[in-house]
């Protein structure tokens, strides 16, 4: 009978050792037996050396289910891995390029043209309107021809009564620049200093020839 109750009492602790050590982590047991070292669980340091052994058979023989149920867990665990290595950093923002400056004569324009310019443009208008009140030519349309040309005259580069500072000249008409016809000299040199080719000459870009056949006094100096 006291053999019987002995055994009982075993057993009894024997499995309530055995629940607590389900709390202890598979991989503590597993390092600690591959390094040939028996693991120490601070809550069995009381218990018989027959019941520490019985306690790590069975321990041992229930092994094989835990390291099952972990198993799963670790291969899930080692998947998402490296999907969030493989994540990639926000790319840097660029920054923001400043526009830059416009030169003081165009900044102070109207509509972004120096103010000789636009004078300039406007009275041609004024001009087409009284002699030729057919034409209906606005001061806009000769702008645009003067921005592309010429950049408005080279950023508006001339005196106040609208002379050049600089003279505008374009390529000569000699054939050897691609898609410019060839055109022999009109003006024997006179306004673009070329005696054997013609150039386009001005901010609008006339050439010789046609600017001595429809040439105005803009300025009122007398000169055309």
């Amino acid at each position: 009978m006291g053999r019987h109750n002995k055994k009982t009492d075993s057993h009894i602790r024997r499995n309530s050792v055995i629940a607590l050590t389900g709390l202890v982590p598979i991989g503590l047991i597993t390092a600690a037996n591959t390094a040939g070292a028996a693991p120490k669980v601070p809550f069995l340091s009381t218990s018989s050396s027959s019941e520490v052994a019985d306690v790590a058979q069975e321990a041992t023989d229930t092994a094989p289910e835990a390291a099952e149920a972990v198993t799963p867990m670790a291969e899930t665990a080692a998947e998402a891995a490296p999907a969030a290595e493989a994540a990639p950093a926000a790319p840097a923002l660029a920054p923001v390029q400043a526009t830059p400056p416009l030169p003081a004569s165009i900044a102070q324009g109207a509509l972004g043209i120096p103010a000789i310019s636009v004078s300039a443009y406007q009275n041609a208008e004024r001009i087409l309107a009284v002699e030729q009140p057919g034409c209906g030519m606005y001061w806009t349309l000769i702008a645009g021809i003067g921005r592309v040309e010429s950049t408005h005259a080279y950023d508006g580069k001339a005196d106040d009564k609208g002379n050049m500072l600089k003279p505008v000249l374009g390529p000569v008409l000699d054939g050897t620049l691609g898609g410019n016809a060839v055109i022999r000299d009109t003006d024997g040199g006179k306004l673009d200093g070329d005696a054997n080719y013609d150039r386009a000459v001005g901010p609008t870009q006339f050439l010789p020839e046609t600017w001595n056949r429809y040439a105005g006094d803009g300025n009122g100096d007398g000169v055309a």
